[in-house]
């Protein structure tokens, strides 16, 4: 893969009321922005704030919309099971007008049980669901009447069929992602089975990416992105002091998520998490064993769960784009540009 799109990833989760964790990333992305990211990705939770802060993502990225002009827009994901996907297609095609065209989305089955629960569903049928909801998207944004009536989509927005991306942990997913020729969103981190446990995330998600490749249709363009936590600082004691208390704080959260987490001590937590932390020189070197991190299209960088201070993000950011992403083979829009000219 040639020239990785770089992207900026938040479940905003800043430590503040939830208007503040919507204005601190909202910086966050202007910050991305500057720096000459490609991409912006929000993720969307409903109910459970230390999981997510965001159940309204295109409300949220309509405003960020205001504040950006060049940055591309990202759902990871809208867990479409939950949602009513009529609106959804009108409010993705309302946002992409507004945000001159810049909307990419992202769409998945997940979300707790409870989740489900209090929307009326069964958490058992997510699958069914999504399959039916999907169904409606991809009618809704055709033209075609919705739902059997003559009814249409206004704003129209055929466009957007070419921007959708599927969140998937399974081969079986990637394999439906690719041929339907849409994208594939590969996790920050992901459960390992009892019967491999000390599993690396790349022996997980390369078959995962074999088998979206083998069924893309022929002539199709792959779009794979891959979402990593990164937290690159000045220091490698800074670095570490924000690791070892973002991850000792979020390790109650994740015990039934499949990971292994033994004990408090910094360097296990690290790799319990799949994060990868340090100063530039440090995390290249330990982004140089993801194998699966190689084969994307897509980079996608999260602080998520170090979750260090504002003013770090915002350097972790900084130093991403002018140190850590070159050497990973992307170019920033400013530099290619001088090139071409």
């Amino acid at each position: 893969m040639t020239s990785p799109r770089l992207g900026y990833f938040s479940r905003l989760l800043d430590n503040v009321p939830a208007g503040e964790r919507y204005r601190l990333a909202t910086e966050q992305i202007r910050q991305a922005e500057r720096v000459g990211f490609d991409t912006a990705w929000v993720a969307q939770h409903h109910f459970h704030e230390a999981e997510g802060g965001l159940p309204s993502p295109f409300v949220f990225l309509s405003h960020v919309a205001a504040h950006t002009s060049t940055i591309r827009l990202g759902t990871g994901v809208i867990t479409l099971p939950l949602e009513n996907a009529i609106r959804v297609a009108e409010d993705a095609a309302v946002l992409d007008l507004l945000s001159g065209g810049r909307l990419e989305l992202g769409v998945g089955t997940g979300g707790t049980p409870s989740s489900f629960t209090a929307f009326g569903h069964d958490s058992a049928e997510r699958s069914s669901i999504f399959g039916e909801c999907f169904q409606t998207l991809l009618d809704a944004w055709s033209g075609t009447g919705i739902n059997g009536t003559d009814n249409r989509l206004y704003p129209a927005a055929p466009q957007l069929r070419d921007r959708i991306w599927h969140s998937t942990f399974s081969t079986a997913g990637g394999t439906r992602a690719g041929s339907r020729g849409d994208g594939l969103l590969l996790s920050r981190t992901q459960p390992r089975t009892a019967e491999n446990p000390d599993a690396s995330l790349s022996d997980l998600q390369n078959p995962i990416i074999d088998g979206y490749l083998d069924a893309l249709p022929a002539g199709a363009t792959p779009r794979i992105m891959g979402s990593r936590t990164l937290f690159v600082a000045d220091s490698r004691e800074e670095a570490r002091a924000c690791a070892e208390a973002g991850l000792r704080a979020a390790r109650k959260n994740f015990t039934t998520f499949g990971l292994r987490l033994e004990s408090d001590d910094v360097d296990d937590l690290i790799a319990a998490f799949d994060a990868y932390v340090g100063t530039p020189e440090e995390v290249l070197e330990q982004i140089s064993r993801d194998t699966a991190l190689a084969r994307v299209t897509d980079l996608a960088f999260q602080v998520h769960s170090i979750d260090p201070p504002h003013e770090l993000i915002l350097r972790s950011i900084e130093l991403t784009a002018s140190e850590v992403a070159p050497a990973l083979g992307w170019r920033s829009p400013a530099l290619t540009a001088a090139a071409t000219v």
